[in-house]
């Protein structure tokens, strides 16, 4: 626990720059995460390793949701300014060593780095959020920062391919360098806060052991089904060793001085429900960023780029919805705005669960786009009240525990959504029909694969995948209607009111 600490950033004209620097930086983050993506045949033909791609997207995910609850707490000790300038400045050292990297386990390693960076740029940009604008203001800019990430999930792929055929993508991570850079010279001029020092007691075996617990289970979760069964001897030990890891966390916990992830935030109502949603609402947009564009692409049978702009809705969606969520809560309260948007997330998901083979590429936009709503109403209202239910000292560690719900479930749900397509995938290719064997795998374990039978959509094997895929991402979609429907019992969980400590906030 700090003294009392203030943000010094209270004028519209002030808080403006500082807005700028906070999406700007988000954005970064945000492409990262998606902009490889389409890089990933020019980096694998330059660095080789191609049995060990899927490490760029894992490792950085991994250490980036790890890292985050302690960002949470250190922002809550040092102040936001430090951990977001450290944040940043890892992030871009990262950055320039991907981008020089040698060999495919030299660009792991330097997307681990990018990863433990970009863990502290996202929460303490919404805590900052959260310090600079009052509670009627703060949802309406955080869907500003959550359609930077909606955007990003569009953008980063096309862009990624443009750098990676008509330069090279190597300048997917250079680009970060000015663009970092300026984010922040802008937050160095713009954002002032007074932290009252004191003597803290730092918790280092906390933090090991919450690192290392997380880290176990996450990487089970990615990489189980993938790099090795589920039930195989490393799947199950990887398992019991995270949860005995966490199991210790929580026992240090309860005698540390100053905890890293204090036990009081697994007790609060508010933040509990507010935790869980955040983390539905990680796991169902991981699953309509991963597999809407993949119905559209393949299914439907359009271009990359249409298949983007399906999606794109999404980002229409979220934002409006964010915007009338802050003048809601202040008439009915956070937990009922937030249920509005579970009726639209319900009917979002449902929406693409009706999808055909023969739908058209507006009947997934609309789908995408009352999923947004839904998103917006839900997830908004609900990070508020986590920030409007704490004070300043308290907030960093608070917002940081929110945004990790919300990156475990990212990791929870890709894994989970994943071994669904997969596994209805390889249903499909082990049994094909009888005048079609031979000339199909015996499985698939990439959706690229399933769609690279689409050359000639006239063929019996055009149409063999055409419906497997069909299958692969309806499963999907009908695990994301599972998932919004419990999106309503984590609103529940939260107090009808929920006590704003600081009213000047």
């Amino acid at each position: 626990m700090t003294g009392a600490a203030t943000t010094a950033v209270g004028l519209r004209s002030e808080r403006g720059p500082v807005l700028g620097a906070v999406m700007l930086s988000t954005g970064l983050v945000a492409l990262d995460s998606t902009i490889i993506a389409t890089a990933v045949p020019s980096i694998v033909s330059d660095l080789g390793g191609f049995s060990q791609f899927p490490w760029l997207f894992s490792v950085y995910l991994l250490t980036q949701a790890v890292t985050v609850p302690l960002y949470g707490k250190l922002a809550d000790v040092l102040g936001r300014k430090p951990v977001m300038f450290f944040g940043i400045a890892v992030f871009l050292l990262g950055s320039v060593l991907c981008g020089a990297a040698w060999s495919m386990p030299v660009l792991i390693a330097a997307r681990a780095i990018q990863g433990i960076g970009a863990g502290a740029v996202q929460p303490i940009s919404l805590t900052m959020v959260g310090d600079m604008y009052t509670v009627a203001e703060r949802a309406r800019v955080q869907g500003y920062l959550a359609s930077v990430w909606a955007i990003a999930s569009v953008v980063g792929p096309t862009l990624g391919g443009v750098f990676a055929e008509y330069l090279s993508w190597r300048w997917i991570f250079f680009v970060n360098l000015p663009l970092g850079a300026i984010a922040a010279l802008m937050l160095a001029r713009g954002f002032r806060e007074q932290v009252v020092r004191r003597r803290h007691h730092i918790d280092y075996w906390g933090a090991a052991l919450l690192t290392l617990g997380c880290s176990l289970v996450i990487l089970g979760l990615l990489e189980g089904g993938v790099a090795w069964a589920w039930s195989s001897p490393i799947g199950v030990l990887i398992f019991v060793a995270g949860a005995a890891s966490l199991l210790a966390f929580v026992l240090v916990e309860r005698r540390a001085t100053e905890p890293v992830l204090p036990l009081w935030v697994f007790r609060r109502r508010t933040l509990v429900g507010g935790n869980l949603v955040s983390l539905i609402v990680g796991t169902v947009l991981i699953g309509l960023t991963s597999f809407l564009p993949t119905f559209v692409e393949g299914v439907i049978g359009t271009g990359a780029l249409v298949a983007g702009f399906a999606l794109a809705a999404l980002t229409i969606g979220w934002p409006i919805a964010a915007s009338m969520a802050g003048r809601i809560y202040m008439r009915i309260g956070f937990r009922d705005t937030a249920l509005i948007g579970s009726v639209f997330a319900i009917v979002g998901a449902v929406l693409t669960t009706l999808l055909t083979v023969d739908a058209s590429v507006w009947q997934a936009a609309a789908a995408a786009f009352v999923l947004g709503i839904g998103l917006g109403f839900a997830a908004s209202p609900t990070m508020v009240a986590v920030q409007a239910s704490v004070g300043w000292e308290q907030r960093g560690m608070a917002t940081g525990s929110n945004m990790f719900s919300r990156s475990l479930g990212s990791a929870v749900g890709a894994a989970v959504f994943g071994a669904i397509a997969n596994g209805t995938l390889a249903e499909h290719f082990a049994h094909p029909p009888a005048g079609l064997a031979g000339q199909l795998p015996a499985n698939a374990d990439a959706t690229t694969l399933v769609l690279g039978g689409h050359s000639d959509p006239a063929s019996p094997v055009s149409a063999f995948v055409r419906a497997a895929l069909f299958d692969a991402t309806h499963n999907v979609f009908l695990g994301m209607v599972v998932m919004a429907v419990l999106t309503v019992g984590a609103i529940l969980l939260m107090p009808r009111r929920t006590p704003e400590l600081t009213q000047a906030d």
